[in-house]
């Protein structure tokens, strides 16, 4: 799956499967929002808050997301799985972690990676909300 010309996950081509399995997964949190961050899709919490973003556009030719985590969250998982979870530039010194969706996924690890991503960022009342309990 990775990108070759006219493959349609190269930036400005249609969307893929991976793309939108991922907004499946993030819209389906309360009070999520999607727009355009630095030029690729990209979920908020409340309308607000970054929790999830697409990463198709940084000098290769991977497609993959970025998610908030706890550090020490993502630094298990890269070490336990290199070839499907990185260090983002930029955000990683924050403790964001990166993962690959031009490899063979397992997507349901994705959704509770991106739930716990939703958890760390969105305000209370939508992770009452997530829990049932708002």
């Amino acid at each position: 799956m990775r990108g070759r010309p006219g493959d349609p996950l190269l930036p400005g081509a249609t969307l893929t499967a991976p793309l939108e399995k991922l907004r499946s997964l993030c819209l389906a949190l309360p009070g999520v929002t999607e727009r355009l961050s630095h030029g690729e899709p990209a979920w908020f919490a409340g309308d607000k808050k970054l929790f999830v973003t697409l990463s198709n556009h940084h000098h290769d030719d991977r497609v993959g997301f970025w998610c908030a985590c706890e550090a020490p969250e993502r630094d298990a998982l890269v070490a336990s799985d290199p070839e499907r979870y990185f260090v983002p530039p930029y955000v990683g010194h924050r403790g964001w972690l990166g993962a690959w969706v031009d490899v063979p996924v397992d997507w349901e690890e994705l959704g509770e990676i991106v739930t716990e991503a939703f958890r760390l960022i969105a305000p209370r009342r939508l992770v009452a909300e997530l829990e049932g309990l708002g």
